[in-house]
Order: C-alpha cells, then structure tokens, then sequence
C-alpha cells in the first residue's frame, strides 16, 4: 500500500535520527513541524465549505464599504486623489437648486383676513357657499319687523324681571352678594357650551338655524339667539352706530375652506407647513371647533370699518360693543391679553352667545369663556 506523504515525512525524520545522535535534534524539529502542517492541511480540507463561507461574507462586506464614502475610496485605491469628497457630493447635487433660506417673523407676520383668502378665486370649490357679505342694519331690520317689535319690548321686558345685565339701575336694589347666591350655572347649558381646539363640537350636539332675512339674501345663526341679536343690533342704531353683521353661521365646509386657504397663503410667503398650520390657528379656529358651526358666534363690524383686525376696536362701534354686549347675552370671545388661553389672536369683531347672566359676568370681570368654566362651572 502506497504510504502518504506525511507518513513518508515522519519514517524519514524517525530514520535519520536513529542513525546519528547529532542528527536527532534537527529530526525532531522536523519531525514537529511535518506534523503540524500535516495538521493545517487537514483542517482546511475539513472545513472547506465553511472558510469559502466566511471568504465570500469577508468580500462582500468590503466590496460594499468600498461605496460609502468617497474618503474610503481614496484611501483603498477606489477613486483617484482628486476625486475627494468635495467633488463627489458636487457631481451628485450640481441639478438641485436650493431656494435662498429666509428667516420667518411669525410674530411680525400680518394676519390675513377671511377676505384675503377668498377674494380672486373661481373655482367650484365655494359653489354653494354662503359668502362673508356684511349686512348692515337698515337692510336686516326692514325684512324682519316682527323681530323688530319684539326689539322694542325686549329691554322692558329685561326691566320688570329685574335682570341685572338688562338694566343696570335694577341691579342696585338687589344686594351683589344676594344675586351670586342666587345666579347659578349649568354646564350642559346650551348657551354656555365650550367649544375650542381641545374642546371641538360633540357629535351628539343638536341646534336649529334659523334665518334672518336680509335684503341681499338670508344668512342663519342659532335660531334661540336671532331677538337678543336684532335687539343688540337697533339698540346700537339709537345710539348712532350701524352696525354690521358678517360671517354669522358657518358649516363645516366653508370653514375648512378657510382654514386650508389660509394655510397656502402663509406657505406661499415662504413659511413650512407646520409654521403656516400654527398661525392660521390663531386667526381661522380649526374645522369642527369653531362657534361658527353651531351659530353661536357672529363676526360684526360696522358700516364705517368693515375691516377684521384689531383697529376695530378703536372705532365707535367696537367700543359701544364691548360696552353693551353683555346687556344682550354676548361676550367678546377672543379678548386682548388672554390669548395664551384661547389660542385665538385678539379679535374686537367677533362676539359670542352666552345669555345675560353668564354674558354680564364675563364681561365685568374680564374673563373669557375658558376662565368661565374654571370659575363657574
């Protein structure tokens, strides 16, 4: 039987060392190491499969390094020195063109108004829609003078029941302590309902509009608030200030209208998305929490100032409102300084229905409607 090459190996070293002592030293070194790359060899052979294994992950791993970095290419000899970084990352953005960055004042920015947004669209998008007309007085009072003879009654009325909101000089004879004791509040009361970005419309919240005829068309509110409105609305007439009705009852649609058109407008002025959403927020509620909806909420002006900004408030009109408001069941809804609680930028246009007793509290103690809850409910 043919011997192998390491057993031919070892019979040689085992030989030359029996033939000489001075030979046995360097037959055992060579004896050692025959036996160890015997034992290599057999161990590669063994597990061939498993070192190819490991080669082929080895390879792969580099050959994939080798594309991370345009610094790493450099340094194995991918690329040439003077294909460094720089002139990679160049090679790969020289088509994209980055708009000049520009620093956004949200706090500085103008507000837009409802008009703003509207004006110099025609598309289907508003087809059907009630627009944000204003209505002045004279055209609202000549098409509803039965509302118009219940204006007349209504402050007497207000008189001989004693209602301190209603009549001013009443209130004195009834002691202030007397009448906290027995002014008490309903949270479930319609006229009180919360509605805000964290408090949106229930969906089990019921109302019924009713329409107030004008001599431009009909606009609707919450039908329950239509006399006190029209009684408002004459008493300021008296005293020599038209005012204007805009904005009354808005659905949902008309409200996303605004809201969406407000967003693109800021976006277009060059702020993300994020940044336009925060501040049409202030100015536009969000869909599904605004008084609008449930036509509770109306947005007056006058026939002098038909603007929606803060100079209203400066203006006769503004102020005869926030004088008087409360003597009919409305609030200033979004008041100045209070805005860190509503969310709601300062707003001397738009007004909202809480009935007298609630309306006369809120109003001389400067509250708004969340402070309200807190205090009252």
């Amino acid at each position: 039987m043919k011997r192998s090459l390491n057993e031919r190996a070892k019979a040689y070293f085992i030989s030359m060392g029996r033939r000489s002592r001075i030979l046995r030293g360097p037959a055992i070194v060579g004896l050692a190491v025959t036996m160890l790359l015997h034992q290599i060899f057999d161990y590669f052979k063994r597990g061939t499969k498993r070192f190819a294994c490991t080669i082929f992950i080895l390879c792969c791993f580099m050959v994939g390094n080798s594309f991370s970095y345009p610094v790493f290419q450099e340094e194995n000899g991918f690329v040439s020195e003077k294909e460094n970084e720089a002139e990679v990352t160049a090679a790969v953005t020289s088509d994209i063109t980055l708009a000049d960055a520009r620093q956004i004042q949200i706090d500085e920015l103008e507000i837009l108004d409802d008009d703003d947004v509207i004006d110099g669209y025609d598309d289907a998008e508003l087809h059907g829609m009630e627009g944000a007309d204003k209505y002045l007085l004279d055209e609202i009072i000549d098409e509803n003078e039965p509302h118009g003879q219940a204006e007349e009654a209504g402050p007497k009325t207000d008189a001989e029941s004693g209602e301190a909101a209603g009549n001013p000089a009443d209130a004195e004879e009834v002691p202030e302590s007397r009448q906290e004791e027995e002014i008490s509040f309903d949270e479930d009361d319609w006229k009180l309902v919360l509605i805000n970005k964290q408090h949106p419309i229930p969906e089990d919240y019921t109302f019924t509009l009713g329409p107030i005829k004008t001599i431009k068309g009909t606009m609707k509110c919450d039908e329950r608030i239509i006399e006190e409105l029209l009684a408002m609305m004459q008493a300021a007439s008296e005293d020599g200030v038209n005012l204007a009705i805009c904005s009354p009852y808005r659905d949902l649609a008309w409200q996303e209208v605004l809201f969406n058109r407000k967003i693109k407008a800021y976006m277009n002025k060059g702020m993300s998305y994020m940044e336009a959403y925060k501040i049409s927020s202030q100015a536009v509620t969000v869909p599904g929490a605004s008084e609008h909806q449930i036509g509770l909420a109306i947005d007056i002006v006058s026939d002098t100032y038909v603007k929606l900004d803060e100079g209203f408030a400066d203006t006769d009109a503004g102020k005869w409102l926030a004088e008087h408001c409360a003597e009919y069941g409305f609030v200033l809804r979004y008041p100045k300084g209070k805005e860190y609680i509503t969310s709601i930028e300062f707003e001397p246009w738009h007004f909202r229905y809480v009935g007298k007793e609630a309306a006369a509290i809120i109003m001389e103690e400067e509250l708004c409607l969340e402070e309200f809850w807190d205090k009252y409910l």
